[in-house]
């Protein structure tokens, strides 16, 4: 089974990668982008079989280590 986590900042936690890539978008001459918000996306290959189980392991895992849950939000896809 594979679970794939997705990991943002917080609304109103500053991005400054995002900001980087914002200005760097605009100098290649991509106007209108307004904002960015940059995050990673963790893939796990795991050995449970019940997606139940997957999916409440997976959020402990973001909970104690993958997602630093005071200025970062996540979600998790099992498939």
């Amino acid at each position: 089974m594979k679970a794939r986590v997705h990991i943002m900042l917080k609304t109103g936690v500053l991005d400054p990668q995002g900001e980087a890539v914002r200005h760097a978008l605009g100098s290649l001459g991509f106007d209108g982008v307004d904002a960015v918000r940059q995050g990673k996306v963790i893939e796990l290959d795991l050995a449970e079989t019940d997606a139940e189980k997957a999916r409440e392991n997976v959020t402990a895992m973001c909970e104690k280590l993958l997602a630093n849950t005071v200025i970062e939000s996540y979600w998790v896809e099992i498939a």
